[in-house]
């Protein structure tokens, strides 16, 4: 199934990276640049450094000056992410492309792509919480409290796994159809955050 065959290739890039566990590492994708793993890879990559970002940025003695350098990569972070999912979708609108919908068919409230993004992180979360079971010098207590966690994400994995192979086979079978919607982050973007194109003038 194509769920369990993108997390594969998520753990692959979870792991690669905690090989070095440094934010800076080189980045270096082991697949084919014009394949869907390739995108599914960088995906998680890019998931997987922000995650650490979000750990790093959130140390209490972070001097201001590193605050600010690490919310600025967290915000390209968030925008190379945000086009990755794009790419994502615009292979499964290529794929489907000559699939004709059927009478009645839905639109689903999240396009492939954003389903998949989800999943990308889920593997983050059951990654790290694993760690917290796993963690040397952490209580009992702690431990049994992230087991219970770690139980939850493993069987949401399950359930949204699940939800993305259905989703994938009703559009194949046109029983539901994708139409997918640019993110369109005006924040980024000096045309229409006024912060931005007051300061051009």
């Amino acid at each position: 199934m194509f769920s369990e065959a993108a997390f594969k290739i998520f753990e692959e890039s979870i792991q690669k990276y905690h090989v070095i566990d440094d934010v800076y590492q080189p980045f270096e994708n082991p697949y084919p640049s014009d394949s869907l793993e390739h995108l599914l890879y960088r995906k998680n990559w890019i998931d997987t450094v922000q995650w650490h970002y979000e750990d790093i940025v959130r140390d209490p003695n972070i001097a201001p000056v590193d605050a600010l350098d690490l919310k600025r990569k967290i915000d390209a972070s968030n925008q190379d992410r945000t086009d990755t999912v794009e790419y994502i979708d615009s292979y499964f609108l290529q794929k489907y492309n000559e699939v004709t919908p059927k009478s009645g068919a839905t639109i689903n409230s999240e396009s492939p792509a954003w389903a998949i993004d989800r999943l990308s992180i889920l593997a983050l979360k059951i990654y790290h919480m694993r760690e917290e079971v796993e963690r040397e010098g952490a209580s009992a207590e702690h431990k049994a409290k992230c087991a219970e966690k770690l139980a939850v994400l493993l069987e949401q994995k399950e359930d949204l796994s699940s939800a993305i192979d259905t989703l994938l086979t009703d559009i194949e079978n046109g029983d539901k159809y994708m139409k997918v919607y640019k993110q369109m982050k005006m924040y980024n973007d000096e045309e229409l955050n006024p912060v931005l194109y007051q300061n051009k003038n």
